[in-house]
């Protein structure tokens, strides 16, 4: 018998992750039903064909006789159909709690609306190091479901406040929210606040938070307690400390790595490693490895990527900046010796451009603007911009102009989609163009 025998259970949403919690019933002897408001969903061809679906929309007669709904990230609680089954006294959760409910081994949770990606990753690689049973997924990756192993001596997850807004038995070990800027308001109507609640849910049970000493939205409700430890660029358990031109990783007073060991570069990413450190180190992982794979860790794809380096210019791929959050990361403290060329574009998806104005200053500057929402992107700085129709000729006009010492960097603040099929793509054209022009 498991808790859920006999139960009816509707999974909404299908995918690689309404997959995993199909196998996950199945395998406890429950046939669940599925729903998929896309009549051709991924992962549909997968689908055994003992179990039940309804493509296209949702249907409310199987939510309203369900006991249980599981309900995907990309479904908004607030939908009259999930209201209603709500009200009606049906529990309601995510593919997260089902995985909180099963796991044994520790987990270490990372949330926040920039960097959480790299952190997630670069955790793993630290338990990795240290020769640790690790599973790493969650919002990236594989689903959490799929890494479910009686061997696991640790988990690593991602989350979305989308996964966090369905799960409530997540006991984390170490939980961190990196940061909380503007992000995904279409689908939190009370705005800001709103957003950061769900996030907040991250710390509840937590054994130790790990908060951003430069960002007071990621601070528990009630303000820092005894579990909390704080990161932070100048101050904090774990900052930075830059003496002589040299930047170093320092924990309460020690300095414990000099950054020019790590393959990573950028302000951003270096309080990214302070994050990861910290959650490291709570979590009772060995110091010693956790630092190795601090060296060695290279970054994700189109992440703040060093791309090519040639003649004294580097081409520094940040694809993944799709909003003006991201991009601000990357230029915050970002030290160029020569010219920064940045280049910027695409669809903004209606977001306000002006925070970028404060980074944007100097003489030392260009700005390469293109797509859709070039010319509003241009009207930033006019006087150092340049507006081109696509990202290619942008890069081609400013290979003529490069020296020793330069930064090429591509940080858009927009989605890709006017031009590119993903982000992934433009990263990619923008390493080939820069090994082609360099």
């Amino acid at each position: 018998m498991t808790a859920y025998q006999g139960k009816n259970v509707v999974i909404i949403g299908l995918g690689l992750t309404g997959l995993s919690c199909v196998d996950y019933f199945l395998a406890r002897g429950v046939t669940p039903r599925v729903m998929d408001t896309r009549t051709a969903p991924p992962g549909l061809d997968k689908l055994p064909e003992n179990v039940e679906r309804h493509l296209g929309s949702l249907n409310d007669d199987w939510l309203l006789a369900a006991d249980l709904i599981v309900a995907s990230p990309g479904i908004a609680l607030a939908h009259p159909s999930l209201s209603a089954a709500a009200d009606a006294g049906v529990e309601i959760v995510g593919d997260i709690e089902l995985f909180c409910r099963e796991a044994q081994a520790p987990i270490i949770a990372i949330t926040g609306s920039n960097g959480k990606s790299t952190v997630t990753t670069l955790v793993g690689e630290m338990a990795k190091a240290a020769g640790i049973n690790t599973g790493v997924g969650g919002n990236i990756g594989l689903p959490a479901l799929m890494l479910l192993d009686d061997d696991r001596e640790l988990y690593v997850l991602e989350l979305s406040s989308f996964q966090l807004e369905t799960t409530s038995s997540l006991k984390a070990v170490a939980a961190t929210i990196l940061n909380v800027t503007e992000d995904h308001m279409d689908r939190y109507p009370f705005g800001l606040q709103q957003y950061r609640g769900a996030k907040l849910r991250v710390y509840e049970n937590a054994v130790t938070c790990v908060v951003n000493a430069d960002d007071a939205l990621t601070m528990p409700v009630r303000g820092a307690d005894a579990r909390c430890v704080s990161f932070g660029i100048d101050v904090g358990d774990y900052h930075l400390n830059r003496q002589q031109g040299e930047t170093w990783l320092r924990v309460k007073g020690e300095k414990v790595l000099n950054v020019k060991e790590m393959k990573l570069v950028g302000q951003h990413n270096y309080t990214n490693a302070l994050a990861a450190l910290a959650l490291a180190d709570a979590a009772g992982l060995p110091r010693a490895s956790s630092l190795t794979a601090l060296t060695t860790f290279t970054g994700l794809p189109h992440r703040f990527q060093l791309a090519y380096e040639h003649n004294g210019v580097r081409w520094v791929n940040d694809s993944k900046a799709t909003n003006v959050g991201s991009t601000e990361a990357a230029l915050n403290g970002l030290q160029v010796d020569g010219t920064l060329h940045l280049l910027l574009g695409g669809d903004g998806k209606s977001a306000d451009f002006t925070p970028l104005r404060r980074y944007l200053g100097g003489d030392n500057i260009r700005l390469w603007c293109f797509g859709r929402d070039g010319a509003e992107l241009a009207a930033l700085r006019p006087e150092v911009a340049v507006q081109t129709d696509t990202m290619e000729q942008a890069m081609q006009r400013l290979s003529a102009q490069l020296q020793p010492g330069d930064m090429v960097l591509l940080s858009p603040a927009c989605a890709s989609l006017d031009q590119f099929k993903n982000f992934e793509q433009r990263g990619d054209v923008f390493t080939r163009l820069a090994k082609e022009l360099g």
